[in-house]
């Protein structure tokens, strides 16, 4: 099969009913082959950020569509629409990183026990392609009510200082996420990490290629940048995936809530249990998550932040519940996998953040 790339267009469609407007992102993906044609199509509501225009709608082209990789993986330098979020970004590196599905039958092989939280189940790992990327800056605020630009934190680098670094638009990106295209454009993403990372080069494809202060970031950075281990797991139509990192001192973990369902929901509580190797055990409730209540429907079926969480010993697990009502008030719980906290797998200082 081959396939004929369709120019990529973003359609911003004024939605006067709503407070904040909104844009209908139409993407269309067509593979010919000699017996049939393949058509996927997705569309994601964003933000407009040209309201001003008398006509309401406007079509501003992107780039071309390339064909998604059934097998392999995107190199440094591919340009990519995000599928769910809907975001333009661009793949730094890829991560292989090894999920723990719970909604797939475990085998014996390469299985996981699982001692927390939900029994005795054993759940199998597979080996998962994710891509840390650069998100485009002008897309950041068209997503924020549903997806952190600021998911990679780093620890300050000093003994007595326990400040957080973030790094705004630097997020991690599971394979079956990415939309491809390629753009004749030399900046076609707006990031101010993307020239001191990356440079043009048309000889290659994709176009862009690995500066030395990217390697050297990576490398530097690698034991907390480095996504291992994700969890995974649905109830009721709702899916949860964890990733969880260690950082130096504490840890963070990066959670998304999708609803893979045609019922509207809303997440209202959280509820977690957190053990540490000290003997410690620590129940935390509260009212939604990083200050929010997300809505979870089609439209807009999923929503993603991360935290952070200290423990008393170098490691431990968590695992917990998220509370859902549904529009007729009715509630139901939805199970957060249980994950591991481990300190010991590297023995460095903190990084430093930025390059410099």
């Amino acid at each position: 099969m081959h396939s004929q790339n369709i120019e990529c267009t973003r359609l911003q469609q004024r939605i006067r009913s709503e407070k904040t407007p909104a844009i209908v992102f139409s993407l269309r993906v067509v593979q010919f082959s000699t017996e049939e044609v393949h058509v996927i199509t997705c569309t994601i509501k964003l933000s407009d950020s040209v309201w001003n225009r008398p006509e309401g709608k406007i079509l501003e082209p992107v780039g071309i569509f390339e064909a998604l990789k059934q097998h392999g993986k995107y190199e440094t330098g591919q340009l990519f629409l995000h599928s769910v979020f809907g975001y333009r970004g661009i793949v730094l590196f890829p991560w292989h990183a090894r999920l723990y599905d719970r909604d797939v039958s475990p085998a014996v092989a390469d299985s996981k026990p699982d001692s927390v939280g939900h029994g005795s189940k054993e759940v199998k790992g597979k080996m998962h392609t994710y891509y840390q990327v650069l998100i485009d800056t002008r897309d950041c605020p068209h997503i924020s009510q549903r997806s952190q630009t600021e998911a990679v934190t780093f620890l300050a680098n000093h003994d007595d200082s326990r400040a957080l670094y973030a790094i705004p638009g630097l997020d991690y990106v599971s394979h079956e996420d990415i939309l491809p295209y390629n753009s004749t454009e030399q900046v076609p993403i707006q990031h101010e990490l993307f020239e001191r990372f990356l440079m043009f080069n048309p000889s290659r494809n994709p176009p862009f290629t690995a500066r030395d202060t990217l390697r050297a970031w990576q490398e530097k950075n690698h034991p907390w940048l480095e996504l291992s281990d994700v969890h995974r797991e649905t109830t009721e139509n709702i899916r949860v995936t964890v990733i969880p990192f260690y950082m130096g001192m504490r840890w963070r973990y990066c959670i998304r809530l999708e609803n893979l369902g045609n019922e509207v929901v809303q997440l209202r509580e959280r509820h977690w249990r957190i053990f540490s190797l000290s003997g410690t055990l620590e129940t935390v409730r509260g009212r939604g998550v990083v200050g929010k209540e997300p809505v979870l429907s089609r439209e807009q079926p999923a929503f993603q932040y991360s935290s952070h969480v200290s423990l008393q010993a170098p490691s431990g697990h968590m695992w917990g519940t998220f509370c859902f009502e549904r529009t007729d008030g009715s509630h139901f719980d939805v199970r957060i996998p249980p994950f591991s906290l481990e300190s010991n797998k590297y023995d460095k200082a903190p990084p430093t953040g930025y390059p410099l």
